[in-house]
């Protein structure tokens, strides 16, 4: 398997990656065409989802998820994820919105 290109992800990691970057698309879709706060709020979960999995997922399989630290890496996530949930739910409605 040299010559050829590797088309899925060879560990679990890669998968989850690619879910997390998949839902964070379609929410930032979301977004941009209807309600911006559902999609921010569906762009926070994935992050958290995607720190939790960093979490629990062995360093072998975490793939593309490892770039540093397993705790930094997953603190990272989930902090972006719940501060931007949090931004979504508390800024208050602009008036003629």
């Amino acid at each position: 398997m040299s010559g050829r290109r590797r088309l899925l992800p060879a560990h679990v990691g890669g998968y989850v990656y690619l879910a997390v970057a998949a839902v964070c698309a379609v929410a930032l879709w979301v977004a941009v065409q209807d309600d911006w706060r559902s999609g921010i709020r569906w762009f926070s979960v994935a992050l958290v989802a995607g720190g939790a999995a960093r979490l629990v997922l062995p360093e072998s399989q975490a793939g593309m998820l490892a770039v540093r630290n397993r705790f930094l890496d997953a603190g990272v996530l989930v902090a972006l994820g719940v501060t931007l949930f949090a931004l979504a739910t508390d800024i208050p409605e602009q008036p003629g919105a």
